[in-house]
């Protein structure tokens, strides 16, 4: 904050001294004048309260804080800013949102069905449906829902929100979520809103929008190779599907009109964590990871995890000092990622990894272990300026390659890292905030408007 070079005065504070000149007789005409009217008895109160208000409104204006702020779009790489900036700039507070954002995006209007319950808000019965690595598909629900680029009016719409929750049966036997019944439960929903409505039909579900933010996206399976015999459902092939599955190269689960996005992380344990360590704090750990690592390649489902590349780590740093490797969990994992310098994010069974986004918002360079890989939102975060990314078949060389990165780049990396708008672009928050995974969402919807039937009607015209 800038400092007052002045002090006021300890009397009356600030006031105009006024002197009415002497008449032409050589004596003052005070005395007539303030016989003559009222005006004439308050006249130096009436300009001294003008003259007060005018200084005091030029100082409001001239020091507002919006003053020279010409919202110039700066490159998501070319900025620093210290741990305090950082913690500002990247909390989900209503300061955040922006005031103008009907302004961007030319117009976007989203409809959101309101569907019975069972299809959505029944699964928010388990805690764990709102904050899991799937959770996306809750959290972008919610904050359309408050969205100014919501709509009630569907034929106002540009695009259709299905908001289905198909992540959130957790399996009784291992805890984890099971999907077997999402097709099933989106095709009942299809056929409700086509019922119900005449948006599905006449454009064959072309401007609708779901959400697959597990495994292998579209497919709805966890194995691949499943996945893959499974393929896309007849009824979404049409349709635009948000997910957090994606490769470079051609993939039967991606054969439909898509966005990748992150998985979701929970910005509430990020702010816990960076209360008690700042990004910028001291980092004593060289290359972290805590997760599943087979000891066997072939795990108990006859599959090869990870495609070997998490039993290598294993086997190959398990007893390097420079690894802190773990594969047991630890409810507060956070704590070290914020304390290492490089987070190991190799591949499970999808190629993506919740991983990403934690190691990206708590300030710990991710390395990238997954071929072909399509990151969320490459369009506009610069990951090749923010990562390390690792072939597979270089993980026996993972050491001399991070050692080069820390004696070369690796200031130039946690410098773009520590940008809070990178985060900012990968967390997903109960209200959209600009610049935030679900305003990238907005941004990629809008890029579709081709596929919007109010608009392509009214290009037509």
């Amino acid at each position: 904050m800038l400092e007052q070079k002045f002090r006021a005065p300890k009397n009356r504070g600030f006031y105009v001294r006024m002197k009415l000149l002497p008449s032409k007789h050589g004596r003052s005409s005070v005395p007539q004048l303030e016989k003559k009217s009222f005006f004439y008895r308050n006249c130096k109160w009436v300009l001294w309260l003008s003259l007060s208000l005018y200084f005091f409104s030029s100082y409001l204006i001239s020091n507002h804080p919006n003053q020279n702020n010409n919202n110039k779009p700066t490159s998501l790489s070319k900025t620093h800013f210290s741990s305090l900036a950082y913690r500002a700039l990247f909390e989900s507070t209503t300061n955040n949102i922006t005031q103008k954002q009907g302004l961007h995006f030319n117009g976007l209007k989203i409809f959101v069905y309101d569907l019975p319950a069972k299809y959505n808000t029944d699964w928010l019965k388990n805690e764990r449906c709102s904050t899991h690595l799937f959770a996306s598909e809750v959290a972008i629900h919610r904050a359309l829902l408050t969205s100014e680029y919501l709509t009630v009016d569907p034929y106002e719409a540009d695009f259709f929100f299905v908001p289905v929750y198909v992540s959130c049966n957790f399996s009784t036997v291992n805890g984890f979520p099971a999907i077997g019944h999402a097709r099933s439960l989106i095709a009942s929903a299809i056929n409700l809103i086509s019922t119900q409505y005449p948006f599905w039909d006449r454009s064959h579900g072309s401007d609708h929008v779901f959400v697959a933010s597990h495994d292998f996206g579209s497919c709805f399976h966890t194995m691949e190779d499943v996945a893959i015999s499974d393929g896309i459902p007849g009824f979404l092939k049409n349709s635009i599907v948000l997910q957090t599955f994606g490769v470079k190269q051609k993939h039967p689960c991606q054969e439909v009109e898509n966005v990748v996005i992150p998985p979701y992380v929970s910005p509430e344990s990020v702010f816990r964590t960076l209360e008690k360590s700042p990004v910028t704090a001291r980092r004593d750990i060289f290359a972290f990871f805590r997760g599943k690592m087979e000891v066997h390649p072939k795990n108990i489902s006859g599959r090869f995890y990870s495609k070997r590349v998490r039993t290598m780590l294993w086997r190959k740093y398990n007893g390097d000092r420079r690894f802190f490797l773990q594969r047991h969990r630890f409810a507060g994992y956070q704590s070290e990622i914020v304390r290492s310098v490089f987070c190991l994010c190799p591949l499970g069974w999808a190629p993506w990894s919740p991983r990403l986004v934690e190691s990206v918002a708590l300030g710990c360079v991710p390395v990238i272990i997954a071929d072909g890989i399509r990151l969320p939102f490459d369009d506009v975060v610069p990951w090749a300026e923010i990562s390390v990314n690792v072939a597979e078949k270089d993980v026996g060389k993972l050491a001399e390659i991070l050692e080069h990165v820390a004696a070369t780049n690796l200031s130039a990396i946690q410098k773009n890292l520590w940008d809070p708008r990178v985060p900012r672009a990968l967390m997903f928050n109960d209200r959209v905030h600009e610049g935030d995974a679900t305003w990238r969402v907005l941004s990629a919807l809008a890029n579709k408007r081709a596929r919007s039937y109010r608009r392509s009607r009214v290009s037509s015209q």
